[in-house]
């Protein structure tokens, strides 16, 4: 028998196969067989009568290790350098670990992007997901919860379990505090642009503002870290104002430093007021007034939402799981004086706050 006379070996039909003929991605296809609860019913029908007439049969051992519960979590968060998420992924540990499960941490580098694809890689590999400050659309958040459990932290998704904190009493709580002390106009040092917490506490603080009789501007967006506080405050000192509410503690802790060294007091000519209550909120001089979020509960809190849905429990209200917050008044901010400091020599300040 030559090789010419070799019949040819029969082409093994895929799921990509189907995936073409049924007009559908090849994960539809995957789901179909391993999870049908999760597809469409209508397309689920399309697909399985495409699979019949093109003769695909899933594999059952591929099914049962696509069903298998691995005992692991992926949490997402989006920058592993700052510390406000370090809180979050100890109280996560804490909770998987009771319940027998591992963490695997992603860090998403403030990029939606890298979020995105990072998931894709992990979504098969964990039982869940907890989903720290996403930067993903709520489409794509969407989209993944359909194929595991998933909890947002820090942020309202509809139709998603999330965990939020009281951003709107946050913020409230912050402008009342410098209010009290006589500060009659505030600048608000803004976050990401993408940041949903930002969102909620610039709408709380002009909503507060109104109430109070306090002139409010804002200034950003800027990166939620020291550097960012930095560059915040090279537009600041050009028309300075007598408080700020910075978007987090790392935002305010470098709008501090850069004041001081251009010879702006804090808070003697300044008042500034962060977010979260990090750990070096307490360690920088002046001590930083902040708002205080309960980070390590909000890791255990968002971490045994996603250990209840593996085991198939629902989110039965429909609404984020909101936790308390509360004001932390330290050495920045005091009452305010009637005007900046004089200008050192070289330090381009020459303006006065109002």
């Amino acid at each position: 028998m030559t090789e010419r006379d070799v019949p040819p070996k029969p082409h093994t039909v895929t799921i990509y196969d189907v995936a073409r003929r049924a007009g559908v991605a090849p994960s539809t296809v995957s789901r179909t067989f391993s999870r049908p609860g999760r597809v469409n019913a209508v397309t689920a029908a399309r697909v399985r009568r495409v699979a019949a007439e093109v003769g695909y049969r899933a594999n059952p051992v591929a099914r049962a290790l696509s069903t298998a519960r691995t005992n692991m979590i992926a949490v997402v968060i989006l920058d592993i350098a700052n510390p406000f998420y370090a809180e979050i992924v100890r109280g996560a540990q804490a909770a998987a670990a009771a319940a027998g499960y591992t963490v695997v941490l992603a860090d998403a580098q403030e990029s939606d992007w890298l979020e995105r694809s990072t998931l894709e890689r992990a979504v098969t590999a964990v039982d869940g997901i907890v989903l720290a400050s996403s930067r993903m659309s709520d489409l794509a958040i969407r989209m993944i919860s359909k194929q595991k459990p998933v909890v947002v932290l820090n942020r309202g998704v509809v139709d998603v379990p999330c965990v939020v904190t009281d951003n709107a009493r946050g913020a409230r709580l912050a402008l009342e505090h410098l209010s009290g002390l006589g500060h009659e106009h505030v600048t608000y040092i803004a976050g990401p642009e993408a940041s949903w917490a930002d969102g909620m506490r610039w709408s709380s603080l002009r909503e507060s503002a109104a109430k109070l009789s306090v002139r409010l501007r804002r200034l950003g967006p800027f990166a939620p870290d020291v550097r960012g506080g930095v560059q915040a405050a090279e537009q600041f000192v050009a028309q300075p104002t007598s408080a700020v509410v910075a978007y987090n503690d790392q935002l305010a802790i470098g709008l501090v430093r850069s004041l001081i060294t251009r010879g702006i007091g804090v808070p003697r000519n300044v008042s500034v007021v962060g977010f979260d209550n990090i750990a070096a909120a307490d360690l920088v001089t002046p001590g930083l007034t902040t708002v205080a979020a309960p980070l390590y509960a909000q890791g255990i809190t968002a971490t045994r939402h996603v250990l209840t849905m593996i085991e198939g429990g629902r989110d039965r209200t429909g609404q984020p799981a909101v936790l308390p917050v509360r004001l932390v008044v330290r050495g920045s901010t005091a009452a305010p004086h009637r005007s900046l400091d004089p200008p050192r020599p070289g330090r381009g300040v020459t303006t006065s706050s109002p």
